[in-house]
C-alpha cells in the first residue's frame, strides 16, 4: 500500500517540485490557489483541491477529500510563498495579520486535523518549508523573518509531545532557491557560488517524510549553499 501525502502551494516553485519528487512512491493529495494545481494533479493521477491555505474551510476540505479518497494521511508538505516585505515600519496590521495565516497558522490548523489521523495510524511526518531568514532574520523578508522564527518553534513543540506517537515534524530552510532570480552580489555571497535548485530543496523534503529520517524530528535543516553562518 503506498502512503499519502499532502502538499500545499503545489502548483509551482518548489510545492510542485516536491509533488514531482514523491511521485509515484506517494499518493497525492495536492492544494493551491491557482488552476494550474488540477492540472497537475491531473498528469500525477493526484487529487487536485483549488483553495488557500489561509482558509480554515479549504484546509478542512483538503483533508477531508483525502481521507475519502485514499482513507489515510501519511505525510504532509506545508509551503507557502513569502508574505509581505517592505521597510519595517510600513507594514500594516492587516499585513502582519495575512502574514500570521500564511506560514504558522497554516501549520497549526492543518497539524490539529490530521494529527489524529496519524495518532490512529501509529505514523505520520510533516515538513514545513520555512526560510533560512527563520534563523538569520533578513530586511528583506520580514514578516516572513518573524513568523517563521515562531515556526520553529512551533514544530519544537510538536515534535516534543507527539514523538511518542511516532510523528515527526520538521523544517526545510531554503536559500536563495531558482524559482526567483537572485542578485549577482547576492548569489556571490553564497559559499557555494549558485543558486540552490528547487528539486535539491524537494530531495531533503522526500528524505525527511521517508522511514531513512525516522531519528529526525522538531530540525531546522537549511539548504541555503553555506550563507547562513550561525551553528545551529
Amino acid at each position: 500500500m503506498k502512503k499519502v501525502a499532502i502538499i500545499t502551494g503545489a502548483s509551482e516553485g518548489i510545492g510542485r517540485a516536491c509533488a514531482l519528487a514523491l511521485h509515484p512512491e506517494y499518493e497525492l493529495a495536492l492544494m493551491a490557489r491557482s488552476e494550474k494545481v488540477m492540472v497537475l494533479a491531473e498528469e500525477l493521477g493526484a487529487l487536485g483541491v483549488q483553495g488557500s491555505v489561509t482558509e480554515k474551510n479549504d484546509i478542512k476540505k483538503l483533508v477531508n477529500l483525502t481521507m475519502g479518497k485514499f482513507g489515510r494521511i501519511d505525510a504532509v508538505v506545508n509551503n507557502t510563498g513569502h508574505p509581505a516585505s517592505g521597510p519595517l515600519l510600513e507594514i500594516s496590521e492587516e499585513e502582519w495579520h495575512h502574514g500570521l495565516n500564511l506560514v504558522l497558522l497554516n501549520v497549526a490548523k492543518i497539524a490539529a486535523l490530521v494529527t489524529p489521523i496519524m495518532k490512529r495510524q501509529g505514523s505520520g511526518a510533516f515538513v514545513n518549508i520555512s526560510t533560512f531568514a527563520a534563523t538569520e532574520p533578513s530586511a528583506e523578508f520580514p514578516v516572513s523573518s518573524v513568523l517563521r522564527a515562531g515556526l520553529a518553534n512551533y514544530a519544537k513543540l510538536y515534535a516534543d509531545e507527539f514523538a511518542v506517537n511516532n510523528i515527526r515534524m520538521n523544517n526545510v530552510l531554503p536559500g536563495y532557491i531558482n524559482s526567483f532570480k537572485a542578485a549577482d552580489e547576492i548569489v556571490n555571497k553564497i559559499p557555494l557560488k549558485r543558486q540552490g535548485q528547487i528539486e535539491e530543496v524537494a530531495q531533503t523534503v522526500k528524505f525527511l517524510l521517508s522511514d531513512a529520517a525516522a531519528y529526525i524530528t522538531g530540525q531546522n535543516i537549511k539548504v541555503d549553499g553555506g550563507l547562513t553562518r550561525s551553528v545551529i
